[in-house]
């Protein structure tokens, strides 16, 4: 078998063949001799060459013709190759006959016959071009393997120990063998930077047993000629081709079992992007936020030095981690604010849920464990299982620190991004407590380079078609809901909360115009729940539009226009719930630094509900961080609802209407009392209104 035989592929631990890194690694060290790997190479090289050099002149012809049927059938034989499956290297035959050429010929027919075998084997029908580099390599490498256990197997050492004939062919099989796969695992070892001793262990032991049975051959071949002369021992060659025949057919089967084998860790994979892709259907923030923790995840298990199946189970995990979101509603995953109490609950599911999916699929690899225990914590404060330390699986622990830190760098619905600067800090400031000191410690080392190297591998995969609009398909079989219970039922709790005073602002509602409308109401409601700012946001098809402002900054307000599903009141309009202590900047999530965001720091909003659904938003801003109290989010549940009847009676009414298009005026209480002094009375039943 050639050492290098032209496989340019990539080295596995199972391959035991030089690689296109090596191959590269060694060109440039032969025109950089500092290189390890080159000097190395060059010397193998040199080495064999002065070998051939030393040998070939004391070449003796006493049956030229022998050894000329003998090489003609090493050259054929060597055209013999078997394709071994999953690498392009290849093994012929003609290893036989460097054996029998090391057994029974002089040292200089020997060499000739086995190097020009080598040649033969890396030339003939070779896929792939060789370079001279390979070739040089192949038959140095040969030659110096011939050499030692030419020299060792005729020496008087070995016959002085009077050791029988099948016991020195053992020997011999064990020295060729040793001498021509050590000098290619040193080079792969030079390059990869591993140890000689494991990838000579892993790369060439399975191949060992061949050299055993090509020793035995050589034997006997050796016995046929000293009993029979050099013809009859020719008979060996078709004992050769029946090995080559029977390898072909063992190799095509073993060829048929890898592909089956790699189809099938092909679909695991598939599934496992399958499972991903469902997460990205759930939550739309995920799929950039997955490619980044598995680069972030790999490379730190890398680090660590986990083992083939560990890191198995940490790529798939960094992808499905969060597959139990699929049990959380939407509406609490896509939150931009705080979550309750109530929402956490339900929130901290998701671990054991998607646990309990992955169970199902009896992955080869410890996956379900890691996804359990992703939210553990290292002082055993985290969730599901309270689990503590060194007994959180290594996998849990890597994802735990690295989603953190990518989640705390991502934008998300309730706050903006940290830098990841100060991101990293605030992960480091967690170390020994949230996270594991060891992982912390490599994360902060290397943040910055896993973070361009993570962007550098976003962006080629496969996205799922959630905005389209499928138009076929008129109506449901069973046909559409005739009544909102969710728009009665809000509509009822704020006739209930507002049932005071509903009957002046019914009468007000039917003279006034809609602008002069949400302008009384914006009044009574600022007296009855303090704050810096109100905006009645008015939904129009996919978007909201700021109808009327009133308070601080109305500028800021005036122009925007929100998506439904975008920023704290587009969250509100897409679910229908109201959301309590929000962040104000998500109104505010392209303008980075906008002053008069920056001073509101905790908003409530509302839904107004009409006959068919969500028609618009209520939302309140203060200034002082989380200061609506969950009775303030009665009042404005019930102010919603009042408002929406409000509006619906102005409609049938409304005698003048805003132009589409134009922006909205802010309109106090006071500007309309100063227009017209006939509404007092309405104006006087404000103090018997309690939200």
């Amino acid at each position: 078998m050639s050492s290098w035989n032209c496989s340019n592929v990539y080295h596995t631990a199972t391959a035991g063949f030089l690689s296109t890194r090596v191959v590269k690694a060694i060109g440039a060290g032969m025109r950089n001799m500092c290189g390890r790997t080159g000097a190395f190479v060059a010397l193998v090289i040199l080495v064999g060459c002065l070998n051939l050099v030393y040998n070939l002149p004391s070449w003796r012809a006493e049956d030229l013709t022998s050894f000329l049927v003998y090489l003609a059938f090493s050259i054929m034989a060597a055209g013999f190759k078997l394709r071994l499956p999953g690498v392009t290297g290849t093994i012929s035959v003609c290893f036989f006959f460097v054996f029998i050429g090391i057994v029974s010929l002089p040292l200089p027919q020997a060499l000739i016959a086995g190097c020009l075998a080598v040649c033969v084997q890396c030339l003939w029908h070779s896929k792939q071009a060789v370079r001279l580099i390979q070739l040089l390599f192949n038959v140095a490498n040969t030659s110096i393997a011939i050499t030692a256990s030419y020299q060792i197997f005729h020496s008087s050492w070995l016959r002085s120990l009077r050791l029988e004939l099948p016991v020195e062919l053992i020997i011999l099989g064990c020295i060729y063998f040793i001498s021509t796969t050590v000098l290619v695992a040193a080079a792969i070892a030079l390059t990869e930077g591993a140890s000689i001793r494991i990838v000579w262990c892993t790369s060439y032991m399975w191949v060992f047993p061949h050299y055993l049975l090509a020793a035995t051959t050589a034997g006997f071949f050796e016995i046929a000629k000293r009993y029979f002369g050099w013809q009859s021992s020719m008979l060996v060659i078709p004992a050769a081709y029946l090995v080559y025949r029977s390898y072909l057919v063992y190799l095509g089967r073993l060829d048929d079992a890898t592909k089956h084998a790699e189809n099938t860790a092909a679909l695991h994979l598939r599934t496992v992007e399958s499972l991903a892709l469902a997460i990205e259907a759930k939550d739309h923030m995920t799929h950039d936020h997955l490619e980044r923790v598995q680069t972030y995840a790999m490379e730190i298990g890398k680090d660590l030095r986990l083992s083939a199946l560990e890191m198995q189970a940490l790529r798939a995990a960094s992808l499905l981690h969060d597959i139990g979101k699929i049990a959380v509603p939407e509406h609490i995953i896509c939150k931009p604010g705080k979550l309750s109490p109530e929402e956490f609950d339900k929130m901290k599911i998701h671990p054991v849920v998607g646990a309990e999916i992955l169970m199902r699929a009896q992955f080869p690899y410890p996956v379900v464990p890691i996804v359990r225990s992703h939210h553990e914590k290292w002082d055993g404060s985290g969730y599901a299982g309270g689990l503590k330390g060194e007994d959180i699986p290594i996998g849990a622990r890597i994802l735990a620190a690295v989603d953190c830190l990518d989640a705390l760098a991502s934008d998300r619905q309730y706050r903006r991004a940290f830098p990841l600067d100060k991101a990293m800090s605030m992960v480091a400031e967690q170390s020994g407590r949230a996270y594991d000191p060891q992982i912390v410690q490599i994360l902060q080392k290397r943040y910055i380079e896993l973070e361009h190297l993570a962007k550098s591998s976003q962006g080629g995969g496969f996205k799922l078609h959630t905005d389209i609009k499928v138009e076929r398909g008129a109506a449901p079989d069973a046909g559409f809901e005739q009544s909102n219970h969710l728009a009665q039922s809000s509509e009822a709790q704020g006739n209930s909360a507002w049932s005071g005073s509903l009957g002046d602002l019914e009468l007000v509602a039917t003279t006034l115009s809609r602008t002069e409308v949400l302008a009384l109401f914006t009044s009574r409601l600022q007296r009855t729940l303090t704050c810096e700012a109100v905006v009645i946001y008015t939904k129009r098809g996919s978007m909201l539009e700021a109808e009327h402002i009133s308070g601080l900054h109305p500028g800021q307000f005036a122009s925007r226009n929100i998506a439904v599903d975008r920023g704290l009141s587009g969250w509100v309009a897409s679910t229908g719930r109201a959301i309590l202590n929000g962040n104000p900047a998500t109104e505010f999530a392209e303008e980075q630094g906008n002053a008069g965001a920056m001073r509101l720091k905790s908003a409530l909003a509302a839904p107004i509900e009409g006959q068919h659904g969500v028609t618009g938003v209520l939302t309140l801003f203060r200034e002082t961080a989380d200061s609506f109290s969950p009775a303030d989010l009665q009042s404005a549940m019930a102010a919603g609802g009042a408002l929406a009847h409000l509006l619906q009676v102005n409609g049938r009414h409304e005698i003048k209407s805003r132009p589409a298009g134009t922006v909205p005026r802010q309109t106090t209480g006071s500007d309309w009392w100063a227009r017209d002094q006939n509404f007092s009375v309405a104006e006087q039943g404000f103090d018997s209104i309690r939200c």
